[in-house]
C-alpha cells in the first residue's frame, strides 16, 4: 500500500531538484539525502557551491545548499531551511589563503572558482590595497601561486597541500573571522526558491539528515574516496570538531554579522533580513 501511495504521489508531484555540493564537509548531510530523498520527492543534484548558486538562480534547481553570500545577493527570491547550514567556529582548515607576500603588498589573488563566500570574506578580513584584483582559478595551488602572490583554496584540495615553502604564510579564514568577531562563520545555507513549497516530511528530512549523518562519521570517512592520501583520523576530526551543521541562534548571529559587514563593504547593495520557510 505504501509503495502504491508513493507511486501516485510521485506521478502527481514532480521531484524537487535539490542541489548540494559533494565536498567532504557536506558528506554527512548528503549521505542521508541520497538514502531518503528520492522517497520524499527529491532529485539529488551535486555540483560545486558556485555552480549550485547559479543553477538555483536560473531555475534549474528548486532548492540548494549555496554560499551564504549568494543568498545575500538574491535574498528576495529565497527562503532558508531553518536549523541547517555548513559553518565553523574557529579554525576549519579548508578555507585557506596562501600568501607569498605581506597582506599589504598583495595586489592579486588567484581564487578557487568553486566558491564565492570566501572571496567576499577575504575583502572583509584583510587590509588589502585598493587595487587588489581577484582572478578565478581551478583549484591547483602550484599553478595559482606560480602566477599570483596569493591563492585562495577551499574544500578538499586544502587537505592535499604538499609541504609549503617557508616563505608562504597560511591564513585560515574561519580562524581569522573568529579572532575578529568571536562568532561562528556560516559558509553555506540551504536556500529554497520562493515559489517552492515543502511538505512537513520534506522539511523534517533535513533535520534527520543533519543529526543522523553526524552519527555516521566513521562510515562516511571510510567510504570517502576523494582524499585517499589523508589519514582517516584527520578527516574524522574535521567532520566532528571543525564543521557545524546546526544553524542555531549563535549561527544566525554570525550570519547576520556577515550580512552587515558585506553591506558596509559594498559586497551587497542593500541590507537584507533572513527569512525562513
Amino acid at each position: 500500500m505504501y509503495t502504491l501511495h508513493l507511486f501516485f504521489f510521485l506521478r502527481s508531484n514532480p521531484l524537487l531538484r535539490l542541489g548540494i555540493h559533494d565536498f567532504l564537509n557536506a558528506s554527512p548531510i548528503l549521505l542521508l539525502l541520497k538514502e531518503k530523498g528520492p522517497d520524499l520527492g527529491f532529485q539529488i543534484v551535486t555540483d560545486s557551491p558556485a555552480a549550485l548558486a547559479d543553477r538555483l538562480n536560473l531555475g534549474d534547481l528548486d532548492l540548494a545548499m549555496i554560499p551564504s553570500v549568494e543568498y545575500f545577493k538574491s535574498a528576495d527570491n529565497y527562503r532558508l531551511v531553518p536549523n541547517i547550514c555548513i559553518a565553523s567556529r574557529g579554525q576549519v582548515r579548508t578555507v585557506l589563503l596562501l600568501a607569498k607576500k605581506p597582506i599589504s603588498e598583495i595586489t592579486s589573488i588567484a581564487a578557487d572558482i568553486r566558491s564565492r563566500t570566501s572571496v567576499a570574506l577575504l575583502k572583509i578580513l584583510f587590509p588589502f590595497t585598493d587595487n587588489l584584483s581577484i582572478h578565478p582559478f581551478p583549484p591547483d595551488p602550484e599553478s595559482m601561486l606560480a602566477e599570483h602572490p596569493a591563492a585562495l583554496i577551499i574544500g578538499d584540495p586544502a587537505f592535499q597541500l604538499n609541504k609549503l615553502s617557508s616563505d608562504i604564510t597560511v591564513y585560515d579564514l574561519s580562524e581569522e573571522w573568529f579572532k575578529q568577531t568571536g562568532k561562528p562563520f556560516v559558509h553555506a545555507v540551504l536556500a529554497v526558491s520562493e515559489k517552492v513549497t515543502l511538505n512537513e516530511n520534506q522539511k523534517n528530512l533535513f533535520q534527520i539528515a543533519r543529526v543522523k549523518g553526524c552519527r555516521r562519521i566513521k562510515e562516511i570517512v571510510s567510504n570517502y574516496k576523494n582524499l585517499p592520501d589523508v589519514e582517516n583520523t584527520v578527516l574524522e576530526d574535521y567532520l566532528e570538531n571543525k564543521i557545524r551543521y546546526d544553524l542555531d541562534d549563535e549561527g544566525i548571529d554570525g550570519l547576520n554579522h556577515f550580512i552587515n559587514l558585506c553591506y558596509q563593504n559594498g559586497v551587497i547593495s542593500k541590507k537584507i533580513f533572513i527569512r525562513f520557510i
